[in-house]
């Protein structure tokens, strides 16, 4: 059985503790204020209260530390607080590239299979020219598991990444790295919307 290569852009244990401090935060703050309204309110109304102010704060902090992206072969797992959804890359009906553009600007690849979209973060940039970019097996493996799909825009996205691997390996600057290029190109346009970049442009990028 293949091994599961995770994908996430930032490895969940680094950001894990600090959500369970929110989320015990949260709740004992919607407690305290809830305890404190009893005092003068009815406690029907108090227990309401200390819910919605401590319930959002916590849900939110266990759905961030509950989402996961991993790969098993072709297959994407993504993970979050209520579902486990499943999609062989293999049988893409669609790949894109896209570009948040912003301060921090993110690239990401959007697969469709049948009626699925997912959307995977591969590299996220400052303006200041720093960033974080997809460890190289998470994006070997999805070049890997992209180019078995019987489609040309998804061969044409693996190139991308694999002329990524390319660069880190052999340690270029920001400027000679695809993923990087990507952003730059679409802050040309000064554009606050998502960019799907067109076939054309990914070819050059690859």
């Amino acid at each position: 059985m293949a091994q599961p290569i995770g994908l996430d852009l930032i490895a969940p244990e680094r950001f894990a503790p600090v959500l369970a401090r929110l989320a015990l935060l949260a709740l004992g703050l919607g407690a305290g204020t809830g305890l404190l309204l009893a005092v003068i309110v009815a406690w029907p109304v108090a227990v309401v209260s200390g819910v919605v102010l401590g319930a959002p704060t916590a849900l939110y902090a266990l759905a961030v530390a509950r989402r996961r992206l991993w790969l098993t072969a072709t297959v994407l797992h993504a993970r979050t607080l209520w579902r486990h959804r499943r999609l062989d890359l293999a049988q893409a009906s669609g790949a894109e590239m896209l570009v948040y553009p912003g301060r921090l600007s993110r690239v990401a690849v959007r697969v469709t299979v049948g009626g699925d979209a997912q959307i995977v973060p591969v590299a996220l940039y400052t303006d200041a020219g720093s960033g974080r970019e997809m460890h190289l097996l998470g994006l070997r493996r999805l070049a890997d598991a992209l180019a078995a799909a019987p489609l040309p825009t998804a061969l044409a996205v693996s190139g991308v990444l694999v002329a990524q691997i390319q660069a880190e390996i052999a340690d270029a600057d920001l400027e000679h790295r695809p993923l990087y290029r990507a952003t730059r190109s679409v802050r040309a346009r000064y554009s606050v919307q998502p960019v799907v970049l067109a076939a054309a442009e990914i070819a050059a990028l690859g």
